[in-house]
């Protein structure tokens, strides 16, 4: 199954998750994770290109941090602090062709996970 989620769950606020995405087809050049809130559009929360460059929605930085393991294949997604706000179906995507502001800028990756549900409660 491509781009494989887990780590989702419940947690209080103030609480921290992990999550994890694995996928061992590709050498992707950028990956990312992005959430949508009930009612809301998909937004990237945090993205990171084939240079290592990283970038952070500005609602979670200092908060958030992602990172990638190669040897792996695994992608994942530390939040700390986490708020009620957070409550959303969290994705994670790829494309193997974005790089740069095409990479950090938007939504439109190529390939994308089934998601994984984060409840924050207050």
């Amino acid at each position: 199954v491509p781009l494989q989620e887990s780590g989702g769950g419940s947690v209080q606020a103030g609480g921290s998750l992990r999550l994890s995405c694995t996928d061992s087809r590709y050498n992707y050049h950028c990956l990312g994770w992005f959430r949508q809130l009930p009612g809301k559009e998909r937004e990237r929360v945090a993205t990171i290109d084939s240079d290592g460059t990283i970038d952070y929605a500005d609602s979670v930085k200092g908060r958030f941090a992602i990172s990638k393991d190669a040897a792996e294949f695994t992608l994942y997604l530390q939040m700390k602090n986490l708020k009620p706000e957070g409550t959303a179906m969290y994705d994670c995507a790829a494309d193997l062709w974005l790089r740069g502001d095409g990479c950090h800028g938007g939504v439109d990756f190529g390939y994308w996970g089934q998601g994984t549900l984060v409840g924050v409660v207050s």
